[in-house]
């Protein structure tokens, strides 16, 4: 009896091997099918560290890249040595870096110094490997050498840089008029190294408003519109006293303002203003603007309320029917958005500080937070840990993969780690640990 089963085993497995053979020999019969959305895909995760130049976390002393696979990002037990084993990202001061959606490039325009204005494109490789592609080109003519730019969400096609120059005005008798604000806004092809399109335009405000010394000082963050058709660009406003065109730093914050363009042409500049949130809405070095659900969420700094994240509609005006206040969602006073950046389901990590932040060797102490825009809702992301020295206000990048959303941490000086934040469901994943140097700090994933 056992000598039969031992028979039929043999059989049974012979049977198969050659059943397997003649299905592979058919060129007819079905083959195994893999669903590559079922996989996990693995990109890039660029991290970028700011060297300290002077001043612990000013990050003057040039700016390191270095990239991993997103699934290494996830492995505490990798180590990242950026600051000694990192690629030099050609700036002057902190790089002002992009990234494709997916990863694989990284653009670049130096900031300040003899290279100031200069974009590069680079292949990302793994680890340090960062191959220069294309033309390099200089938008320095156009917007100086110091120029504030940011990749549209084009299918990484087009960036867009611009700067505002200020003029005050006065009657024949000397008397204050108005600040006039000029401003220069210049489109890049990414991929081919070309100036698409420079304007320079004169922006003003309302008359009350200016004859009371209100000007439009600083312009950051151009977002393209839905329709891809207009382009907003976030702006900040300043005051003189109209008596002696002194600034005046104790006024009356205005409404949010945003100057809206025709675009691809750059033409027929107005500005709207938002009731809901007041302060400023260019940001400071991360992408302060995004497209979702057909119309542009933009972040506000410096509101005395706190800061909002406000709606523009696909009319091109301020939703001022939709009011998300930082303060109340978080329940702390005086937030401040630092840099944010949603994923596709609406749900977006904030960087914020707020009036209870502890003061650090660089600044106030930073913390993250998940937001949800259709809700309106704000959580403290607790699962990360926090120090006085988290240090957050020159962060510029996060990297979005699907619902995940990559982060970094670390305090200016000591080491920390990567975090994935799961937007959907709050889950946050430690993953490699980030070395750090002395004085100097991350800023952030591309």
């Amino acid at each position: 009896m056992k000598k039969q089963i031992l028979n039929l085993k043999t059989l049974a497995l012979l049977f198969s091997v050659l059943l397997l053979a003649f299905s592979c020999s058919d060129d007819d019969a079905p083959k195994e099918v893999v669903d590559e959305e079922t996989e996990d895909v693995s990109r890039w995760i660029t991290v970028a560290a700011a060297r300290m130049g002077e001043n612990p976390g000013d990050g003057n002393g040039g700016t390191l890249i270095y990239s991993i696979s997103s699934e290494d990002a996830k492995d505490p037990t990798v180590s990242i040595e950026a600051f000694e084993n990192g690629f030099i990202a050609p700036s002057n001061r902190t790089a002002r870096l992009q990234s494709s959606e997916d990863g694989s490039t990284i653009f670049n325009i130096s900031y300040a110094g003899d290279t100031g204005g200069n974009y590069t494109k680079y292949l990302v490789e793994g680890g340090q490997t960062f191959t220069q592609t294309g033309t390099e080109i200089s938008i320095a003519p156009y917007v100086g050498t110091a120029p504030r730019w940011i990749k549209l969400f084009d299918g990484d096609q087009t960036g867009a840089a611009v700067y505002v120059s200020t003029e005050h005005e006065a009657d024949a008798d000397g008397n204050y008029t108005r600040t006039n604000a000029t401003i220069g806004v210049v489109t890049l092809d990414l991929e081919n190294s070309l100036i698409n399109n420079f304007q320079e335009h004169d922006v003003a405000l309302t008359d009350e408003e200016e004859a009371l010394g209100y000007y439009i000082s600083r312009i950051d963050m151009p977002t393209l519109n839905a329709a891809g058709d207009k382009l907003y660009i976030g702006a900040r406003l300043s005051k003189v006293d109209p008596a002696t065109t002194e600034g005046d730093s104790d006024y009356e914050i205005l409404g949010s303002k945003t100057i809206v363009l025709d675009y691809p042409s750059l033409l027929n500049p107005s500005v709207i203003t938002s009731t809901v949130g007041h302060g400023n809405t260019n940001g400071y070095r991360s992408i302060n603007a995004f497209l979702y659900d057909g119309s542009v969420y933009q972040a506000n700094q410096s509101d005395p309320e706190g800061s909002h994240i406000l709606k523009i509609n696909s009319d091109n005006e301020y939703d001022n029917s939709y009011d998300f206040n930082l303060d109340d969602a978080l329940g702390v006073e005086g937030a401040y958005i630092l840099a944010w950046r949603p994923a596709s389901n609406g749900k977006a990590v904030v960087a914020y500080r707020h009036n209870g932040s502890a003061e650090g060797v660089a600044g106030a102490q930073g913390f993250f937070a998940l937001v949800d825009l259709d809700a309106k809702t704000a959580q403290k992301i607790e699962d990360i840990p926090y120090h006085e020295d988290f240090y957050l206000f020159q962060y510029q990048g996060f990297v979005v993969d699907g619902t995940e959303i990559y982060l970094t941490q670390a305090p200016v000086g000591q080491n920390g780690n990567i975090y994935v934040v799961d937007t959907e469901t709050g889950v946050v994943t430690k993953g490699a640990e980030l070395v750090n140097v002395e004085g100097s700090h991350f800023i952030g994933t591309f």
